[in-house]
This record gives C-alpha cells, structure tokens and sequence, in this order.
C-alpha cells in the first residue's frame, strides 16, 4: 500500500477512500429456487408470507423488474421473504401455478395462493402491494 501511496504521490492514507457501507438488500430474505424440494421446504411450508417471483432470464420486464421488488422485499425486511423461480429451469412449478407469462408474482402463505400480479410494474405499486400481502393476517 506504501508503494501505491508513494507512487501516486498521495498524502491522505488510501484507507480513508475506502467504504464499507453495502447499500444491496440482505440475501438471506431472497432467494433461487434450485430445487422442486427447496420449494416446498421454503415457499409452500412457510408461515410467514412469501412472494415468489416467476421470471425468465430472456425476459426484459423480468430484468427491470428485479431489483425493484428486491428493494421493495428489503424494505419489509424480516417481515415477507422473495424466492426466485427461473420457469425455464422449473417448468412443472410455472405450469402448477398456471403462469403463462412472465414476469409474474405470486404471494403464497400457508402453501396457498393469496394474490397474484403480472407483469411490469413501478416500484410504488410494487410496495402498495406487498404492504397489503404483509399487512394481511390469516
């Protein structure tokens, strides 16, 4: 580090540059579904409400909707978690939902369906909504 300070000639201590602030949502309430087994275990056995984002890879609206419902999920920290569901690795889970298109959303509590949104949407309805699925109580 010496070598780098005195090779660009700096007086402040390149430490001082340096953050440790992350500003990303916490990972542990979102997360890929791998297996049809992982579904279960965290999405259809769960307590707490879940939304489960359908998505493809290929899909533009899938891609821009991601990280305004990963915020969204972060913001309602502890209270909803996010699992991810690629439809091209997990045909038979998009065909048991019946989701015919992407990017779909599905809130899921006790293994059922409670609501479902499709499609794009802005980051206010997004919170609009999941507040209702957090908010609500069965």
């Amino acid at each position: 580090m010496a070598a780098l300070q005195k090779f660009c000639n700096l007086r402040t201590p390149i430490s001082s540059f340096v953050r440790g602030i992350s500003t990303s949502v916490p990972r542990f309430e979102i997360f890929k579904v791998q297996t049809p087994e992982e579904f279960n275990e965290k999405v259809r056995n769960s307590k707490d409400p879940v939304i489960v984002d359908f998505f493809a890879t290929w899909c533009a609206p899938c891609r821009m909707l991601t990280p305004r419902i990963e915020t969204v999920i972060g913001e309602n920290a502890g209270k909803v978690k996010l699992a991810k569901v690629d439809i091209d690795e997990h045909t038979d889970l998009a065909l048991d939902y019946e989701v015919a298109s992407v990017p779909v959303l599905l809130a899921i509590r006790n293994g059922k369906v409670e609501q479902r949104l499709v499609g794009l949407q802005d980051t206010d309805k997004l919170r609009t909504w999941v507040q209702n699925v957090v908010g609500k109580t069965k």
